[in-house]
């Protein structure tokens, strides 16, 4: 299974694995409509956010498992939080 790393593109990772979007708001990174999500990388926008960076790849490779294969209203629910932060 593929997994989330720290170098990979914020909006990368959310229209792969949209429980993402929710996953990242949990943690304290809200501000996936902003302009930085479209070229920072996961790792610096933790940084940026003063986070954990491996706490954050925990629960983002966790969230994913936990859906992988599974339609659950969890992956759902971050489907619509990627789809309203894409659209404006």
């Amino acid at each position: 299974m593929e997994k989330i790393t720290p170098d990979m593109g914020i909006m990368e990772v959310v229209e792969k694995w949209p429980i993402a979007a929710e996953v990242l708001m949990e943690q304290g990174m809200g501000c996936l409509g902003c302009a930085a999500a479209h070229f920072e990388s996961i790792g610096e926008g933790a940084a940026a956010h003063g986070m954990d960076v491996d706490a954050l790849m925990e629960a983002l490779n966790a969230a994913i498992a936990e859906s992988a294969g599974q339609s659950n209203s969890r992956s759902q629910l971050g489907t619509a939080v990627f789809s309203r932060l894409s659209n404006g």
